[in-house]
């Protein structure tokens, strides 16, 4: 249709909003309609993927459209709608249109289906041999696609011809993060892993290696089943039952006709083949059945391996066979009311409260339902009343009611909890040291919560607990005890509730449990941890790209949401910080996000790259000292902590020892004639003051020497770490790269 025509809104950005094609999220649509009702200016709406209506958190955002915009036109689509009666009927009263439904149980390339009570491995060589590759192994976890694609190392899926391939597919690619080596050994072997919680780069570079056919067999998650662009010809599931969150129990037939769904590649197979596993202790049990029999020519009795007593269901080809035969359950409606939609509805010109009861009236919830919904309906308007943010008119010919606050036409909780950030900040001193660590704290509690890297955290504060409870004696009871009061780290987290209490009794769309203190990013930035550093320390390999979401989240936070008036030096300092941390370990998240705020740059004409190296990030010098400084307290961090090994891994100190063969201990010696004399290193905000920071330039212009002074207790502040810094290289790099040349006293 031409860039010109199409746009695109989602919670993060917008591009080209007005264009009359517009591709968005649910939620969005859904928030223009409840404001605008009929008068909304959309005459025809796309509803891709409609089965999400019967998701118990996203699906009223698929239901409100088709209750308040009846002069629209509505396709909606799905592989799994299942049973459609009630929709068509519903289309046809809410829009007064004839509705018609295509339904086709063809496919364009069939599938065919296989129940087999063989190991993992016995399964991938008679597929591999009757060539049914690529194959998808559907898992429901991470950890245990991640700890499949290892095990598999010891098969080979591609001869010489075929690595060598993928070796040169590989060439420049940088595999740097701590995962990384896993990864470059899995594809090289022909194996793919795919799931959330690896970098973006590396979940793009397997469906770029599958799509030319460089991998055999791809690892992951039931996500696939969604529309990653990985082209297979047999799905194979190592399991049929599933934990949803609250109970395992067996696939429902809707997720097994999606994940299925996915085998077979149009114009390059004939059919598509979708396998089953029996359960592992089934096949296992058989095994031994088979060997003892053997063995002596009558069966003897063996002892039978037991079933999974945590995250099982029993399954067995009669599971499988009506999984295949089974109709998708039908659509489950889950409207509900809430502070947001109340708002919405009640901004409407004429008369909103009219507008909320039709919409509640009409809902596809039962008569029960509704009257719970009116109650809390009636409940919500009060409070919002009693809190002037509805204000009711005196009586005549003009509204009843007019709401006092500003929503925009994407208000979603998290703008809701942007609100309280903004309103948080005026709250602090900008003139406190600390202060760039309350705002980072702050940023922090309005995003999700990255559950994994938190139970890291809890596992790390209950070890050093427990090492410290048995130094002081305490009994094992007692520690038990103590060790269930602890939890992962909070800080500010008294004045973060306090205040999102008062903001929640002003605004009380927010919900109860919005806030989420925490302490992921602010902890990389105090310790001037790097990507790999933090990854290692908490053991995060399998979840590399759960970290680099949520330090992204920080930037954008920190980049697009906090005023001008509030970014303090260190603040800022805390910006490049996270920037440089993004673009060293992935920066492709960061590129969408600025094409995105860039809209003009994707209507311009698509031309042919040009051949052209990294940014000069030499230009903007205030920013460039920020990015330098930053990098030498990612030296003065791993020095302080005596983390030596590390920082010679991130730093080369050949120049501060040029003939030593162990560098590291060498500075472990020097550091250690340091403590003689100083008892540790500072690392607090005036630890980090510019002052500290000498910067000279050669005549030339091409060469920095810079020392960092070393900031002790007692205020000695005697010594210092000079380096050097070539401008040329970081400008050919577009990046900072610091050479240690030594420690020196400054009392010489």
């Amino acid at each position: 249709f031409g860039p010109e025509n199409v746009g695109m809104m989602t919670g993060d950005a917008s591009v080209n909003r007005s264009a009359p094609i517009l591709c968005c999220t649910a939620e969005i649509l859904s928030n223009i309609a409840l404001r605008e009702g009929e008068h909304t200016p959309v005459q025809d709406v796309i509803m891709d993927e409609f089965h999400y209506y019967s998701d118990p958190e996203r699906g009223v955002a698929w239901q409100v459209p088709l209750l308040t915009m009846p002069h629209a036109r509505f396709l909606l689509m799905s592989a799994t709608l299942g049973d459609t009666r009630f929709f068509e009927s519903e289309l046809v009263r809410a829009t007064g249109r004839e509705c018609a439904t295509v339904f086709s149980t063809e496919r364009p390339v069939p599938l065919e289906f296989t129940y087999l009570e063989k190991s993992l491995t016995d399964a991938l060589e008679r597929l591999q041999a009757s060539n049914r590759i690529p194959v998808y192994v559907v898992h429901f976890t991470q950890r245990a696609a991640s700890e499949t694609a290892q095990s598999l190392l010891s098969m080979t899926f591609c001869n010489k011809e075929e690595k060598a391939k993928i070796k040169e597919a590989l060439a420049g690619v940088a595999f740097n993060s701590p995962f990384g080596k896993d990864m470059k050994k899995l594809m090289l072997s022909g194996i793919g892993l795919h799931h959330a919680g690896l970098l973006p780069k590396y979940r793009v570079l397997v469906e770029k290696l599958v799509q030319q056919g460089f991998l055999k067999v791809i690892c992951g998650t039931d996500t696939l089943g969604v529309g990653v662009n990985v082209p297979i010809r047999t799905v194979l599931f190592t399991q049929l039952c599933k934990y949803d969150g609250r109970k395992t129990g067996i696939l429902t037939v809707r997720d097994f006709h999606q994940i299925s769904g996915r085998a077979g590649r149009k114009g390059f197979d004939d059919h598509g083949h979708v396998i089953a596993l029996a359960p592992a202790h089934v096949v296992e049990n058989m095994r031994m059945d088979e060997k003892a029999t053997h063995a002596s020519g009558k069966k003897k009795k063996v002892v039978k391996r037991k079933p999974p007593e945590r995250g099982y269901v029993h399954w067995d080809e009669q599971t499988f066979l009506r999984l295949q035969a089974g109709a998708p359950e039908p659509l489950q409606s889950h409207f509900q009311v809430t502070h947001g939609m109340l708002l919405n509805v009640l901004s409407r010109d004429g008369d909103g409260c009219e507008a909320m009861r039709t919409l509640i009236r009409e809902c596809h919830n039962g008569e029960g339902a509704k009257a719970t919904m009116r109650h809390k309906a009636f409940q919500a308007f009060r409070a919002l009343v009693d809190r002037n943010i509805i204000e009711i008119l005196p009586k005549g010919r003009g509204p009843k009611l007019r709401v006092n606050v500003e929503l925009q036409n994407e208000f979603s909780l998290n703008q809701a909890l942007s609100l309280y950030l903004l309103d948080a900040l005026g709250m602090l001193n900008t003139t406190e040291p600390d202060y760039v660590y309350k705002l980072l704290s702050l940023v922090e509690a309005i995003l999700e919560n990255p559950d994994v890297i938190l139970r890291r955290q809890l596992d790390k504060v209950k070890r050093d607990k427990v090492n410290a409870l048995k130094a002081e004696g305490v009994q094992y009871d007692e520690r038990m005890e103590i060790l269930e009061t602890l939890d992962y780290p909070k800080p500010e987290s008294e004045f973060i509730y306090e205040t999102f209490n008062e903001f929640a009794r002003e605004h009380p769309w927010v919900g109860n449990e919005s806030i989420k203190p925490k302490s992921i990013g602010r902890e990389m930035f105090e310790a001037y941890y790097s990507f790999s550093g933090y990854i290692k320390s908490y053991g995060l390999m399998r979840a590399e790209g759960l970290l680099l979401r949520h330090i992204t989240n920080v930037y954008r936070v920190l980049v697009n949401t906090i005023p001008p008036v509030f970014k303090t030096e260190p603040v800022q300092e805390a910006e490049v910080f996270f920037e440089q941390l993004l673009r060293s370990t992935d920066s492709s998240l960061l590129e969408e996000w600025e094409t995105m705020r860039h809209p003009e740059r994707l209507l311009e004409p698509v031309q042919a790259p040009a051949e052209k190296g990294p940014p000069d990030i030499t230009r903007h010098r205030e920013t460039f000292i920020r990015m330098v400084r930053n990098e030498i307290f990612g030296f003065i961090s791993l020095l302080a902590n005596g983390q030596y090994e590390a920082l010679s891994e991130r730093f080369s100190l050949q120049d501060m020892y040029p003939d030593s063969k162990w560098p590291d201990r060498d500075l472990a010696d020097e550091m250690e004639r340091y403590h003689e004399t100083h008892e540790w290193i500072l690392l607090d905000p005036g630890a980090r003051a510019l002052a500290h920071t000498r910067i000279e330039e050669s005549d030339d212009g091409t060469r920095w020497t810079l020392a960092q002074t070393l900031v002790d207790p007692d205020e000695k502040n005697d010594v210092a770490v000079e380096f050097e810094l070539s401008l040329e290289r970081a400008k050919e790099d577009g990046a900072v790269t610091l050479v240690p040349k030594g420690i020196s006293s400054l009392m010489d």
